[in-house]
């Protein structure tokens, strides 16, 4: 069986309750194994006889989505991946000095160039942005909820689906799930 990290996208905001305990009795009753979740964003680590990522990602979005009545879109990463996005998100320079706040956006991928170049040609004041293959890393010197790149206009400008952890939260599961 393969572990996978799974990052529900818009999930205990607004109208939009998946209640945790609920989700991993659903998953396990559907065929998923070891499921664990980590606080109550979205953040799930499962294990799977299915090979390959996207069709862990279609099918946890159909289960997920079905069970509480609304669509969850879904990004998947292997431990690996996520150990080496922490990895490269923790090392990466600041272009806003050492006191900016960091955020990592997953996407379900697929960055094209343009995608790439719009995002990273952002020059938002306290606002950057580093594409790191399928995700992105996103720079703030001021409060998230006061920045101008939101996550749908970052989707809108990559053209991907995506969800964004604070790097704190993306730390502490590559250690806990991806050590």
């Amino acid at each position: 069986m393969a572990t996978y990290i799974c990052f529900l996208r818009a999930v205990n905001v607004g109208q939009r309750w998946v209640k945790m305990e609920r989700l991993r009795a659903h998953l396990s009753d559907n065929g998923f194994g070891d499921v664990v979740t980590h606080i109550q964003s979205g953040n799930v680590r499962v294990s799977s006889s299915m090979r390959s990522g996207a069709k862990v990602e279609a099918a946890l979005r159909s289960l997920v989505s079905d069970e509480f009545g609304f669509d969850v879109p879904v990004v998947v990463r292997t431990p690996a991946e996520l150990r080496r996005t922490a990895a490269v998100a923790d090392a990466a320079d600041s272009p806003l000095g050492a006191d900016a706040r960091r955020y990592v956006t997953f996407t379900t991928g697929g960055i094209d160039a343009e995608g790439r170049r719009a995002l990273e040609s952002w020059e938002e004041p306290g606002e950057r942005v580093v594409v790191l293959g399928d995700d992105v890393l996103l720079f703030l010197t001021k409060p998230a909820h006061q920045a101008k790149l939101t996550n749908a206009r970052l989707e809108r400008l990559a053209g991907v689906t995506g969800t964004a952890r604070d790097i704190k939260v993306v730390r502490a599961l590559a250690e806990k799930w991806a050590g």
